[in-house]
């Protein structure tokens, strides 16, 4: 289709600032993007749509508008809904560089040109093939009833022999063609080749092949209300972004078959449009409760805010659930591999354009991933998440998850004792077990996820605990290595809860003055004496067990431990050494 043909669709709501001469020019595509250079996504032809989140001062404009008329696109349409008046500077910038501008009027939605150039794109180049599009366009525009993304995947199988499902960004299945279900273990590998992929700036469809077959993967941007604030940065987007995985290989494929397969997923990007519209009033409830657990309400203001959302998160239930609470934050290194707490982080992204861990927004990036990780990986579709409720405060993302009614005290259990613990309530270990090799891949070598998970608790009152006591988790995950980590209520009355907030040069001494010792003999004798004292305090001082686990003669080991206390001066017969030597080993 032509520029002009856009140009003459009054419900579009654009208004031509400039290119008045290069209206003929086809348009092959579409692109909605905030990036300050989005040259990696560019093909040419594309219309881009942007909201000018790029845009920080005049000087920003003459590089936009440079790189998208080197990509060859067809023009450049700027919504008035940030900014008012489309900046004169911008104008001036495309005037140069003869690219076409038009002005988004502000009550027309990015969605609603996205979809209109996608039908119109497909119907003009694809012959066959665009009967598949639009006979998608015309159940999946008809509402909800029409099947969602299921359809057009049943097309795509039926009319062009092409098996494909749309994943969630840790390889959850959300659609899928007929009674066809990729296996958990597959969609997650698939999940963490997208991710990577994307990460280090590789132009789509990825191609990647798992247990012998190859697929493409397509991105599937949301870019609708749903969509997280405009991106600067890839990583603002990379960890709730669905995809398109297509059991193919599209490198060999002509122009045709590929841009109907990006339209598709332009198709379905507006589809989520769609459903994330419900998810902005379980946001919107739970930020209220959150923000009354804040700021001390009283337990009768919270109350009544929470029997109003119980009936939206479980429908049908008759009595208000219990609820557990979950702190989840993403960290994201800068240029030196420091987090924005000061934790290294591993190396920034490469780019001179790319901002600082600490200029990302990690609040909402941890909401969108949340939601998605409170989701049972084993269920398939979007409907499982109705039931997550995740506000965000600053850099964290905050859930509240209702849990189902207690019942009755197990008969071998006293009256009075708590039943909290008979609840199916959320193990952090559990949360994360499914989504750890995709979301470490997204997050490659500059991210980090922690999170931490509360008890569960049954009255308002529990609420302000549940949330202190989710963020006390989430600080000992953070304290762990790895690239995603978790902790949960029940390490909280451990050691292991005091351990990471010793200061570092703290431990060092401490574990210098005990061990140090040990280690030098070791490594000129070869003494072994570091292995002896771990495992003489994991067999709680027997010697029979300790002799028994090492293969030594019970003697061999009274003679290894007699060392120990000589060049340390203590003595493993008193509790208070054996707990020093117990504390050094675990923060060594």
């Amino acid at each position: 289709m032509r520029l002009r043909a856009l140009l003459e669709t009054d419900a579009l709501g654009l208004r031509l600032l400039g290119g008045e001469d290069e209206l003929d020019r086809t348009v092959r595509g579409v692109m909605t993007t905030d990036l300050r250079d989005p040259s990696r996504y560019l093909s040419g032809g594309e219309l881009v749509l942007t909201g000018l989140a790029w845009r920080r001062d005049a000087a920003d404009s003459e590089p936009f508008v440079r790189i998208l008329a080197g990509a060859g696109v067809a023009g450049l349409a700027a919504g008035e809904a940030e900014l008012g008046d489309i900046p004169g500077d911008l104008v001036e910038a495309c005037a140069r560089h003869r690219l076409p501008l038009f002005a988004v009027n502000e009550t027309v939605a990015f969605a609603t040109i996205t979809e209109h150039v996608v039908r119109q794109v497909s119907g003009e180049r694809a012959g066959d093939l665009a009967a598949v599009v639009d006979r998608h366009r015309r159940l999946m525009t008809s509402g909800p009833a029409g099947g969602g993304p299921e359809v057009v995947l049943d097309l795509l199988g039926s009319d062009l022999d092409l098996h494909a499902w749309v994943l969630s960004p840790t390889g959850r299945q959300i659609a899928g063609a007929g009674e066809t279900s990729l296996p958990g273990p597959v969609g997650a590998a698939l999940a963490g080749r997208h991710l990577a992929a994307t990460r280090t700036g590789r132009r789509a469809p990825h191609r990647a092949t798992v247990d012998g077959t190859t697929y493409s993967l397509f991105p599937i941007r949301n870019t609708g209300r749903g969509a997280l604030p405009a991106s600067r940065d890839v990583r603002e987007s990379v960890l709730s972004d669905w995809l398109l995985a297509v059991e193919a290989d599209a490198s060999d494929w002509p122009p045709a078959r590929l841009d109907l397969l990006q339209g598709v997923t332009q198709l379905i990007a507006v589809e989520r449009d769609r459903r994330d519209a419900a998810r902005t009033v379980r946001r919107r409830l739970a930020q209220e409760v959150l923000e009354l657990v804040q700021t001390g309400a009283p337990p009768a203001e919270i109350a009544a805010r929470l029997r109003v959302a119980a009936p939206v998160l479980l429908p049908g239930l008759g009595t208000a659930p219990h609820w557990q609470v979950v702190v989840a934050r993403v960290e994201w290194g800068d240029a030196e591999g420091r987090s924005a707490t000061g934790t290294p982080a591993g190396p920034g992204p490469s780019g001179p354009s790319s901002p600082s861990g600490s200029d990302i927004a990690g609040g909402p990036v941890a909401q969108a991933l949340l939601e998605e990780i409170l989701v049972d990986p084993a269920v398939t579709g979007p409907d499982t998440a109705d039931r997550i409720a995740v506000a965000h405060t600053g850099e964290e993302a905050v859930a509240l998850v209702p849990l189902p009614a207690l019942g009755a005290p197990a008969p071998d259990r006293d009256a009075g004792a708590d039943t909290a613990h008979e609840a199916p309530a959320l193990h952090a270990d559990v949360l994360l077990a499914a989504v750890r090799e995709p979301l470490s891949a997204g997050l490659a070598d500059d991210g980090r996820l922690t999170l931490g998970v509360s008890a569960a608790v049954h009255s308002p009152e529990g609420l302000r605990g549940a949330l202190e006591e989710a963020r006390h988790a989430r600080r000992v995950a953070a304290a762990r290595p790895g690239r995603v980590c978790a902790a949960g209520h029940h390490e909280l009355a451990s050691h292991v809860l005091l351990l990471p907030f010793v200061p570092d040069d703290v431990r060092r001494a401490f574990t210098a003055r005990l061990l140090d010792p040990l280690r030098d003999y070791d490594l000129r004798h070869r003494a072994e004496l570091i292995p002896t004292l771990e495992t003489f305090l994991d067999c709680d001082g027997s010697w029979t067990r300790c002799a028994a686990r090492l293969h030594l003669h019970v003697n061999t080991l009274r003679y290894r431990v007699g060392r120990i206390e000589q060049l340390t001066g203590r003595d493993l017969s008193r509790l208070e050494d054996k707990l020093d030597f117990f504390l050094a080993l675990r923060m060594s």
